[in-house]
């Protein structure tokens, strides 16, 4: 039986409402052994926590995605704080920037994510860091952020969720501490070059996720993704790093913990 980790994945959304305790279920039966959810904003971030709380082998990230970082006031990190005071929460996030969309103005999206870095490093979690179109601007942060980071973190800063930037930011995420996330486009057949960079990125260093709902893998595009779909993402980077399954399992599991430090599990943990 694989022993497969989702270290991303949005079960705590609405697209979930109908079926939750079924997609748990199918994870399972597909080798899934652990999951991360992540928050994008307080509510979602308090349902992460609920639904780690109640299910053994899932956890929990609390955190406000670029999206949502509008919604940021003076009550927000305390907030944040006290949901991360659950022994569930493993890191901070989903946090970052987002030039694509802007569905926050970029000034106050740089202003909020710097926030979060700074309950990161008070509380010693790692964080989940969403980047797109901004890979420049989250590397510059980043490295005064490693300038401050607590002496347990400089290992295991975080994981850089969906990576998508060339190998020279691969290669400069890994040196200031963090990860590599794979998810369903390694598996597209235009991503030869996203591919090309992961071949080249250190096996220590990256993590497999699925970022359900989003991102589905080939061969199921153009579905709603779903935990048990990460396999398909094992299968196309087992394949590009020359390993049989079983061995990527190894590797991509080992490395979420110890990014994520889970706690300890008895015997009879499950997901669902």
């Amino acid at each position: 039986m694989l022993e497969l980790t989702d270290t991303h994945c949005h079960v705590n959304l609405p697209e979930f409402d109908s079926d939750r305790q079924q997609v748990f279920a199918r994870a399972k039966d597909s080798g899934v052994y652990r999951l991360l959810i992540p928050g994008v904003d307080l509510e979602s971030s308090a349902y992460a926590v609920q639904l780690a709380e109640s299910h053994p082998a899932v956890y929990a990230a609390v955190g406000i995605h670029p999206h949502y970082a509008k919604s940021w006031d003076d009550d927000s990190s305390q907030a944040l704080r006290l949901l991360a005071a659950s022994p569930k929460v493993a890191a901070i996030g989903e946090v970052g920037l987002d030039y694509y969309r802007n569905l926050s103005p970029p000034e106050i999206q740089r202003r909020v994510f710097q926030a979060q870095l700074e309950l990161a490093s008070e509380l010693s979690l790692p964080v989940i860091i969403h980047q797109r179109d901004s890979i420049h601007d989250i590397l510059d942060t980043l490295d005064e952020y490693k300038k401050v980071l607590p002496v347990e973190l400089e290992q295991r800063a975080g994981v850089l969720h969906a990576f998508s930037a060339d190998a020279d930011c691969a290669s400069s995420a890994v040196e200031k501490g963090f990860y590599l996330g794979v998810a369903g486009p390694i598996t597209f057949r235009n991503a030869e070059g996203l591919r090309s960079v992961i071949r080249k990125a250190p096996q220590d260093r990256i993590l497999i996720e699925t970022d359900s709902p989003y991102l589905t893998p080939a061969p199921h595009r153009g579905e709603r993704n779903e935990p048990m779909h990460v396999v398909h993402v094992a299968e196309r980077l087992a394949d590009l790093l020359e390993l049989d399954l079983a061995q990527l399992t190894q590797i991509t599991s080992g490395n979420a913990n110890r990014l994520f430090r889970w706690c300890d599990e008895t015997a009879d943990s499950h997901i669902s």
